[in-house]
């Protein structure tokens, strides 16, 4: 079956309360899944890139002008009338009154609470992508005492951290599985997920959300471990198609600039970040001597957040 390529939106706006909202549409009778939800756009005509073709698919869909669209997503879907490629962009901003041209109706949702169904059958990880929190932690109890980092992790959850790494190569393997029991336990109270670094068994034991794997775990790697949420660190495209084919939930790519956790590493800087990631197979975070205040730009890059170590904990 040919593959058709697809430019697909993400189209955000903040609500009231803070929380962001995006955009679905209903398709219409005649259609192939009529009365079925999906995020705005459409097919990628010879000579368009995805993101031409998503300026012209909401100009005729929704009447709008695009300002911003930072490429996101890259999903693979077969339906029994089409293989597709789905590119998505978050659209954050844009010009002009929504005024539907071909879906029967549209509806503003959130991640986690959507109140429109049914949905297209592409739309499952892309709404478990919309969940994801923008910022990762990563711990460091082995530099700074399992102390000291139990109470920065509390103090970081009592603000609204909600995705944490347990990564602890310096701990011995007692003390690392205390300590990670008493993360995870701390996460639990707060509603947040923790992923152990490298060890499932211990995820598991500890009653982790899930597993990170380090690069050369994931390339030894025949089957997702069999926990709920899975992610890789990556250095290269080829890693990230190869996290994607092995069904992970997202990545880390980096480092963009230099860590003191890689002395001697040079970072690969946001334009290379870019070209390398492009639109990425899974939801990406960026690392590498980054913080929360490098969002924005991490986003322009293609990265759906950024991770951190030291910015994790007032480093």
């Amino acid at each position: 079956m040919k593959l058709t390529e697809v430019a697909a939106a993400v189209i955000e706006r903040s609500a009231a309360d803070g929380a962001i909202e995006f955009l679905l549409g209903q398709r219409a009778p005649g259609t192939f899944y009529p009365g079925f939800w999906e995020f705005p756009g459409g097919k990628v005509e010879p000579g368009e890139t995805p993101h031409d073709a998503l300026l012209r698919e909401l100009r005729e869909e929704l009447g709008i002008e695009v300002v911003r669209a930072d490429p996101w997503l890259r999903r693979q879907h077969v339906y029994e009338h089409a293989h597709v490629r789905l590119n998505f962009f978050r659209v954050r901003e844009w010009r002009g009154e929504l005024h539907d041209h071909v879906h029967s109706a549209l509806a503003w949702q959130r991640a986690n609470a959507a109140t429109v169904s049914p949905m297209l059958p592409a739309n499952a990880p892309v709404l478990a992508a919309l969940a994801l929190p923008q910022f990762y932690a990563i711990t460091h109890a082995g530099e700074i005492g399992v102390d000291a980092q139990l109470l920065a992790l509390a103090h970081a959850l009592e603000g609204g951290l909600r995705l944490v790494q347990l990564r602890e190569p310096q701990l011995d393997a007692a003390r690392r599985s205390a300590f990670v029991h008493a993360a995870v336990d701390l996460c639990h109270q707060y509603g947040a997920k923790a992923l152990v670094n490298g060890d499932v068994a211990l995820a598991a034991a500890a009653g982790a959300a899930g597993v990170h794997l380090p690069a050369r775990q994931l390339a030894a790697l025949v089957a997702r471990p069999d926990l709920p949420l899975v992610a890789a660190s990556c250095h290269s495209s080829a890693e990230l198609e190869l996290a994607a084919d092995l069904g992970c939930d997202f990545a880390v790519f980096g480092p963009v600039r230099a860590t003191a956790s890689h002395p001697g590493v040079a970072g690969i800087g946001w334009d290379n970040f870019a070209a390398a990631v492009g639109v990425s197979p899974l939801p990406t975070f960026a690392l590498g001597g980054l913080s929360p205040v490098d969002l924005d730009r991490a986003r322009r890059a293609g990265a759906h957040g950024v991770a951190a170590i030291r910015a994790a904990w007032g480093g």
